[in-house]
């Protein structure tokens, strides 16, 4: 190989995307086929190319993630020890110059409802005279199952969502909501699946989760508030999920691991970890061209260990590619809320949007997520951004 069939990528120290990231996805180069990539800077290097291996001339991560935390290590220190020096022309493609498209074939979606914060935040909306926590919520991670057939990478737009929403005289009418909203999420990417009937104990989340990516779960909240009762989310949340296009290996976030807050009562056994731990992710919510909070992951309340455990406590059985989610990310005040529910308390106190007042979204807002952890010695990291606009209802 001569020096001209070779280029050294050099990427800035707080680019988010250096070598101590790497990001993983699935890109398609112009007039070829779809592959895996790792994300270097502004570049996307060819996994099939740079590795020699078939495994990732896919059109999914799926492959790759069912062989196992072993596979992945090796993979990464391969891939960054050769990302020291020059690289192979031939497996270097400008982010600009490829169209990225849905990472994982995501056979199983579950969302949970695991902030303290955003559940009192909402309890308090809707039982102001009550507990603003139901009593199984210190117990269990809520959660429900969610539609994988509509989860779509990030960037592509999403038309509003059409149902039955209750009318002031109490009787349904059908059409667009006028209550559309999102909800900013970490999304957990399950590697190597588990058997029918046999539970995943808490303390092998590792050996089964490859690694997050951002989620921005759009919800349609009046058609939601008439049909959630008694048998919770439906077409409300169906219509789509957002997901990031990169999805950052857990090895990465080494650095990132924090204690989650204490738990009281003390779970059940099932859910007991030494240290509950979480992910310090900082997230940053753009409603077109204003920043209007930045949700924590880092004070969740039941970890990513403790929502897989629940999962399949019952015996359901994951696959490669499944993705659970966090359910909104939201803090105690009014600037670190993952949903414009919780921002316009309900749709009473308006927020301010490029000049105008606001509660949910209108066609043609475009909401942008994105998030920063610690990284390896210190390095920051940059999750892939979880981007869409807001199209009118079909007619």
């Amino acid at each position: 190989m001569t020096e001209s069939d070779t280029v050294l990528i050099e990427v800035p120290a707080n680019s988010g995307f250096g070598v101590h990231h790497l990001p993983y996805g699935v890109f398609a180069p112009l007039g070829r086929d779809y592959r895996v990539g790792v994300r270097l800077g502004d570049y996307v290097l060819d996994l099939a190319v740079l590795l020699g291996d078939s495994t990732f001339a896919q059109p999914t991560l799926n492959h790759f993630l069912a062989q196992g935390p072993g596979r992945w290590r090796v993979c990464r220190h391969a891939i960054r020890a050769l990302c020291a020096g020059p690289l192979p022309t031939e497996a270097v493609y400008p982010l600009s110059a490829v169209h990225l498209k849905l990472p994982v074939a995501v056979g199983d979606y579950v969302d949970f409802y695991a902030s303290i914060d955003h559940a009192t935040n909402l309890g308090r909306l809707f039982r102001p005279d009550g507990d603003p926590l139901l009593p199984n919520w210190r117990h269990l991670p809520v959660g429900y199952h969610g539609r994988a057939g509509t989860i779509v990478v990030s960037g592509t737009e999403i038309r509003r969502p059409r149902g039955q929403r209750r009318t002031p005289s109490g009787a349904p009418a059908f059409g667009p909501s006028q209550r559309l909203d999102i909800e900013a999420e970490l999304g957990f990417v399950v590697g190597v699946g588990s058997q029918f009937g046999a539970p995943i104990p808490v303390d092998d989340f590792a050996a089964h989760v490859f690694g997050v990516a951002l989620v921005n779960d759009w919800s349609a909240r009046d058609i939601q508030a008439w049909e959630y009762q008694p048998l919770g989310p439906f077409l409300g949340k169906s219509f789509a999920t957002s997901m990031a296009a990169w999805v950052t290996p857990l090895a990465a976030l080494r650095d990132a691991q924090v204690p989650l807050p204490a738990q009281h009562p003390e779970p059940l056994h099932y859910l007991r970890e030494q240290q509950p731990t979480g992910l310090d992710v900082t997230m940053s919510v753009r409603w077109n061209d204003t920043t209007v909070s930045h949700p924590p992951y880092a004070r969740m309340y039941w970890s990513p260990a403790q929502m897989l455990a629940h999962l399949t406590c019952n015996g359901a059985a994951t696959r490669p590619g499944d993705l659970f989610a966090s359910g909104t990310v939201s803090g105690p005040t009014r600037d670190q809320v993952g949903s414009f529910i919780e921002l316009t308390s309900g749709g009473t106190e308006p927020v301010t949007v490029a000049g105008e007042p606001r509660t949910f979204l209108a066609d043609g807002d475009e909401v942008v997520i994105t998030a920063t952890a610690p990284g390896l010695d210190g390095t920051p990291l940059t999750l892939g951004e979880v981007r869409g606009l807001i199209r009118p209802a079909a007619e």
